[in-house]
């Protein structure tokens, strides 16, 4: 069975006006998120996100499942980044650059030099972040990204450039790592590599790319997301244009045209 899901746009402070025209006419909005409601609500295991941004987002943490679950929430948030687009300075913050304390983060948070603490690499398209839970980042300016995470609304921020928005120091430097933490899955993503890029521990993420994407569809029934990062995908028939997501509990039927590339998430 194949659903479209519902489309949100959602208007952030570091978006942009200058979407491409595939995901839609928003008449200058500073459009910062494009996400897809599915069906089954906050029970959905999975969330995928696009983000544009114009300015750096807040330096922000997420707890695991036991942390959040503690603090009245489904599970923990574990999220991965693929860079589709990247300005020439652009970059993304990724854990810490130098093992440090929470009582350093703390007063750091507050005056702002949590920033330097912050390791920023410089970010160009096909950059592929895996971000476990307790690992400080940020995504800098001049991104469009294609996020896909646990699906839970629970994000700490830790400092947010003086905009007026609530911070969340307590709990998230208590979920906080305090050291580097370099990931494995970590990577550069060609256009035409067909690559499993993440195989649990919460989803897995498959990254497709041309006909070829066929011999890696998984064939057993599962909640999977398709997510096009490109015109000529479609599933059972159906073509899903950039700018739509779909959820299905079948993935045989995908198939990507010459040049097509996409993406395919389920649970672990």
């Amino acid at each position: 069975m194949l659903t479209r899901l519902e489309t949100i746009v959602v208007d952030k402070p570091w978006g942009r006006s200058d979407i491409p025209s595939e995901f839609g006419e928003f008449g200058g909005r500073r459009v910062g998120e494009i996400w897809f409601a599915h069906p089954d609500g906050d029970d959905a295991p999975i969330m995928v996100k696009f983000l544009f941004t114009s300015e750096r987002l807040s330096i922000q943490v997420h707890p695991g499942d036991e942390a959040a679950m503690a603090a009245g929430y489904a599970r923990g948030k574990e999220e991965c980044w693929l860079v589709l687009d990247a300005e020439p300075d652009a970059e993304l913050g990724v854990g810490l650059n130098a093992a440090t304390t929470r009582e350093a983060l703390h007063a750091a948070a507050l005056d702002g030099s949590i920033v330097d603490m912050v390791d920023w690499r410089s970010a160009q398209a096909g950059d592929f972040v895996y971000n476990r839970a307790g690992t400080i980042h940020a995504i800098g300016a001049g991104l469009t990204v294609v996020e896909v995470q646990q699906n839970v609304d629970c994000t700490y921020r830790l400092y947010d450039y003086g905009r007026p928005r609530e911070l969340h120091l307590d709990a998230g430097l208590a979920v906080a790592e305090t050291a580097p933490r370099p990931d494995a899955r970590d990577s550069k993503v060609e256009p035409a590599a067909n690559r499993l890029l993440v195989d649990g521990p919460h989803f897995r993420l498959l990254h497709l790319a041309g006909p070829e994407a066929a011999a890696l569809l998984p064939q057993d029934k599962a909640d999977y997301i398709f997510t096009p990062l490109s015109h000529g995908c479609s599933i059972d028939g159906e073509a899903v244009a950039l700018g739509e997501c779909v959820a299905s509990d079948r993935a045989a039927g995908i198939a990507l045209g010459p040049g097509a590339r996409a993406l395919l998430s389920w649970p672990a």
